[in-house]
């Protein structure tokens, strides 16, 4: 994001990319999977990188050495959890001790979500310009979630998450949420037959 101001430098976003999963029902990992000649999980750092001026984290886990080299050429910073098997907020715990302290906000998002793209991205973004103090969440199948956006306020929660508790149960609690419609979100690709929709 250009420093153009002090709105602007206020509101400096890092981001998080989750990709500490083992791929069970993939059977290969995922991460590594390619869609128009890209890994699936270098198309969402890529994208990020276009939105996260406070840079980007990737969080790996259970196949740290297969995941870690698919990012080798990308100006990111990878966090490996080794407690993975605890759930994503384990992931996200681990993501969050990354983060620059002059960060104002956090852009959340999984590796797996290859539909989701800059514009959508882009979109949330300004969501959360426009009422900075408010979690930015994803609309999709009937509910909020990631790729969302966190204000430092809601940090500590994110800090705090236990097991399998994700990033929906803080924007559940969340005192102020601006829901941004994004139907891209929608697609996760868990099954190599998911992977055919987009290729």
């Amino acid at each position: 994001m250009p420093q153009t101001g002090n709105r602007e430098a206020a509101l400096s976003l890092a981001g998080i990319i989750l990709a500490a999963g083992a791929s069970t029902r993939f059977g290969s990992p995922k991460q590594a999977a390619r869609i128009g000649g890209e890994t699936m999980l270098a198309l969402a750092v890529r994208r990020a990188l276009v939105q996260c001026a406070g840079g980007v984290i990737v969080v790996t886990g259970a196949n740290h050495e297969e995941v870690a080299p698919l990012l080798d050429e990308l100006p990111v910073q990878i966090i490996r959890n080794r407690r993975w098997r605890e759930g994503m907020g384990s992931s996200i715990r681990a993501g969050m001790e990354g983060v620059a302290r002059h960060s104002a906000g956090v852009l959340l998002m999984l590796g797996d979500q290859p539909a989701v793209t800059v514009a959508d991205l882009g979109r949330l973004i300004k969501s959360w310009q426009a009422r900075p103090a408010a979690i930015a969440a994803s609309r999709y199948a009937g509910s909020l979630g990631v790729p969302a956006i966190f204000p430092r306020q809601y940090w500590r929660q994110l800090h705090d998450l236990q097991g399998e508790g994700g990033a929906k149960q803080v924007i559940r609690a969340a005192q102020a949420v601006s829901a941004v419609n994004m139907q891209s979100a929608a697609l996760d690709i868990d099954t190599k037959e998911q992977l055919k929709l987009l290729n």
